[in-house]
């Protein structure tokens, strides 16, 4: 070895060794981390291992079918359709059938032929002058800002080319989503983002002009969100651009902040009131409300208020607590709101039996990512459905779960112009059509195998759900599903008529001396 390179060897280690003590001097003096105090330099290996702890579990130790939000199957079966690939698996099902709350389709002796073309299904009451029929299967609402500015046009391109719905979420109606003519459901929430005032509230002329684009067909109003129900939202400042800020109508750079309630209205006579101002301004387009189930006695105050002023919405969106967002606290995500299993429940029920059922669609939106998803929804009583992640993942999602810290390795969530690059509008838009495709074969192929010519043939009868080891049931069995107008009649169950007797349409609340009375009045009985 020449004396040169044995030099050069020298200095490099001993300013290595220089860095090394450097380093573990700052180590024992910090005082924030106590690994670093006790083990200076060592300590980092910790840190590190937990910076890529989500990565090596997604690639190296999740199963195929127990990874979340969305399994390892689930994924590849929504990338499979995105590639027009039919989303197939060798060798039989890797999920444990008699494990308790398994859910199966009950099939037919005897198939029938699978449609040839899926139906749609008609949005609009008896006050909706411009009803609009709905794929099963739509994008549910996606802001952009939440989304990057690629990713809002490649889902807007694969809806017109596919023929479906893109719900532009309640960041605001933008140039993107008005793109490439998609059909689109205009969301708004308590932030009243692109028809709002310069203090927040809902302002009536600028709604009337965008509600009246040829491209909306209907408007949908944001009650709660099934991720971070009775929350609202916020948009980190860092997301924020000059062109967010624009379209949603608020200052560049600052964190923006959905209220959790809304101002427009804060009873349930109200919203009817205000729902019946927006389908005036809209010129008869179709008004939707979305939420999140928390009570079911705040549900029957919506049915009592609707027969009180003959005013109903078109739609009703239920959001499964199960649902996606950007960013929720962790605690909100895990222990607030209903299943989507049972907000179907209680919203079917309640519509039902407030003789209600035939003036209201129900849509149906979380975690919904197959066509078995969508016979099981419409079985429970939905009549339409909407995916987010989905959607996300056919547009390049890799499940990272970086939304909110502008770090989406796919660009799918990100407004940094290098990562949102990766989105390829052209690709993506096919991909999304795809997607769409291969979901709608799916359910109307379940539909066939199960001797069914109609989807409104489906009830929950067709849904088997394991309630342990040794026994399964229907869920026509495991519900108490009620009479149409057994409200009306006094014949409801007694629970539902308690509840029933509870509601109030003039509040969302639920008071003492209400509740004294009901049970004064069930007891009676």
């Amino acid at each position: 070895m020449s004396s040169k390179l044995s030099v050069a060897l020298g200095k490099v280690a001993l300013a290595s060794g220089s860095a090394i003590g450097a380093v573990a001097a700052h180590d024992i003096l910090q005082k924030k981390h106590a690994v670093l105090r006790n083990y200076p330099v060592l300590g980092h290996a910790r840190y590190f291992m937990e910076k890529i702890r989500p990565e090596l579990h997604q690639y190296f130790i999740e199963n195929n079918y127990d990874g979340r939000p969305f399994d390892r199957d689930t994924r590849s079966m929504i990338y499979e359709y995105a590639k027009d690939l039919g989303g197939e698996k060798a060798f039989g099902t890797e999920r444990k059938p008699q494990t308790e709350g398994y859910e199966s389709i009950r099939h037919a002796m005897m198939p029938v032929e699978q449609m040839k073309v899926a139906p749609t299904i008609r949005l609009g009451g008896p006050d909706c002058t411009q009803p609009y029929d709905i794929s099963l299967f739509n994008i549910s609402s996606m802001s952009f800002g939440a989304l990057s500015a690629n990713a809002v046009l490649a889902m807007n391109k694969g809806a017109a080319m596919g023929g479906f719905a893109q719900e532009t979420g309640e960041g605001g109606l933008t140039k993107y989503h008005l793109e490439h003519n998609a059909d689109l459901i205009w969301e708004f929430g308590s932030g009243y983002f692109g028809c709002r005032t310069e203090d927040g509230k809902f302002d009536p002329e600028i709604f009337a002009k965008k509600a009246n684009y040829p491209q909306v067909k209907g408007i949908l109003i944001k009650l709660s969100q099934g991720a971070k129900p009775g929350l609202g939202g916020v948009l980190p400042g860092s997301k924020v651009t000059a062109e967010i800020a624009e379209a949603r109508g608020v200052p560049e750079g600052e964190d923006c902040i959905s209220p959790a309630a809304h101002s427009a209205f804060s009873t349930p006579i109200e919203l009817m009131h205000f729902i019946k101002q927006l389908r005036e301004l809209s010129n008869g387009k179709p008004i939707g409300i979305k939420f999140c189930v928390g009570s079911t006695i705040e549900v029957l105050s919506l049915c009592k208020a609707m027969l009180e002023t003959g005013i109903t919405p078109d739609w009703i969106t239920v959001d499964g607590a199960e649902g996606g967002t950007g960013a929720a606290p962790i605690e909100f995500e895990d222990t607030v709101g209903a299943t989507l299993t049972d907000g179907l429940y209680i919203v079917q029920n309640a519509l039902v039996a407030a003789g209600l059922r035939d003036k209201i669609s129900i849509g149906a939106a979380g975690k919904i990512a197959g066509g078995a998803d969508i016979i099981k929804r419409l079985a429970l009583g939905a009549d339409f459905t909407n995916s987010a992640r989905g959607m996300m993942m056919a547009t390049g999602c890799i499940q990272a779960q970086k939304c909110n810290l502008n770090t989406c390795p796919t660009g799918v969530t990100s407004q940094n112009p290098w990562l949102s690059r990766g989105v390829d509008v052209d690709d993506k838009g096919v991909r999304v059509r795809n997607y769409h495709a291969g979901v709608i074969n799916s359910a109307t192929r379940l539909l066939a195998s199960m001797g069914l010519y109609s989807f409104q043939e489906l009830s929950p009868e067709h849904v088997i759900h394991r309630t342990s080891v040794t026994h399964s049931q229907s869920l026509a069995k495991i519900y108490n599903w009620l009479e149409p107008g057994s409200f009306l009649d006094g014949t409801a169950h007694d629970d539902w008529m308690s509840w029933w007797e509870r509601a109030d349409a003039s509040s969302f609340a639920v008071s003492h001396k209400q509740h004294q009375r009901a049970s004064t009045l069930q007891n009676a009985k």
